[in-house]
């Protein structure tokens, strides 16, 4: 890092107490109105910039990466997921890339664990229909749904996160099974009870309800294909609050309109911010905002870990949330 205090431009509003401390550490530009950058105030920005700190709007390709300026070193995302950075051209050009992991955990967990809840108890459902003034009182077979005790929750992913959703539906009563590329250890399969399936397609067969917990990578693209969406019975419910683009939307959308699925409840989508409609028009669905880590607390904590990794670089130690792609 050059000697003088570091240019650090970040690309989207900050909570208050992160911001402060960016200005009293570092030659901050801060975003204050929010707005998204557009390619070319992005591409400013990484001309600009000693350290680059992104978040998950900002679509970092090779492209805009090789139009950086010699000054740009770090790429300090806010953020857990790093599929908005072509993590590859990054390492070509000599620029580190970190993330904040572990902080948003129990947060998307909650989330999850309320959209299982939501889409088998038809909650939102019936929300709308108190508040269109159509519900006229209780009878013994309105609104029914599903209790999630007695179920089998198939997990997509057993990492913080999936770990984190599995002790939360242990409490419901429900019976956990997961995939993952790499079995977990005997003992931490036995704290949360779990038990594995090294054939995705096999658990999905089984499975009452699916929760999607992996990352977004070029192995996990649609890893959820209309093949595979068809193995799940019609009585399930998927869940998904990882990324869009590991679930084929179309496909999804198809087999809910047919009724070869239950329900879904959905936080991500696969072209954000826009939703596609035949999603909003499905009652069996909720949908959410892209909301899952939606704290204070856990947006601070982010912002504390990008101030971690970005001291921690310009001192000359290692970063400790330096990116390293190892899968799901």
């Amino acid at each position: 890092m050059p000697s003088k205090t570091p240019r650090v431009v970040v690309t989207r509003k900050l909570p208050d107490r992160i911001e402060t401390r960016l200005r009293e550490l570092f030659d901050a530009r801060l975003n204050r109105d929010d707005r998204p950058f557009t390619a070319d105030e992005l591409a400013e920005a990484m001309a600009q910039a000693d350290v680059l700190v992104p978040t998950v709007t900002d679509r970092i390709s090779a492209a805009v990466i090789a139009a950086a300026g010699p000054r740009l070193r770090l790429i300090a995302s806010f953020g857990t997921g790093v599929d908005h950075i072509d993590l590859d051209a990054a390492k070509a050009r000599g620029i580190l890339v970190a993330n904040t992991p572990g902080v948003l955990t129990e947060d998307t967990a909650d989330t999850t664990m309320a959209l299982i809840l939501a889409t088998m108890r038809r909650l939102t459902a019936g929300e709308r229909l108190v508040r269109a003034g159509e519900w006229e009182g209780w009878s013994p077979t309105s609104m029914l749904g599903h209790r999630p005790g007695g179920k089998k929750l198939a997990i997509l992913g057993m990492g913080r996160i999936g770990t984190a959703v599995a002790r939360r539906a242990r409490a419901f009563g429900m019976s956990i099974h997961y995939h993952n590329r790499r079995r977990l250890p005997p003992e931490r399969e036995a704290e949360i009870g779990a038990t594995w399936w090294e054939s995705l397609d096999q658990m999905l067969g089984q499975a009452d309800v699916l929760s999607i917990n992996c990352p977004h990578t070029p192995a996990t693209f649609h890893l959820l294909s209309a093949r595979r969406l068809a193995l799940l019975r019609p009585h399930a419910f998927l869940v998904n609050t990882a990324r869009g683009e590991v679930v084929d939307e179309a496909a999804l959308i198809r087999a809910l309109e047919r009724r070869e699925l239950a329900g879904a409840g959905l936080d991500v989508y696969a072209r954000e911010p826009e939703i596609d409609r035949r999603l909003l028009a499905l009652d069996s669905v909720v949908c959410l905002p892209h909301m899952g880590s939606a704290t204070l607390e856990g947006r601070i904590a982010m912002g504390e870990r990008v101030l971690i990794n970005i001291r921690a670089f310009v001192d000359g130690h290692a970063v400790p949330d330096r990116v390293v792609i190892t899968g799901f």
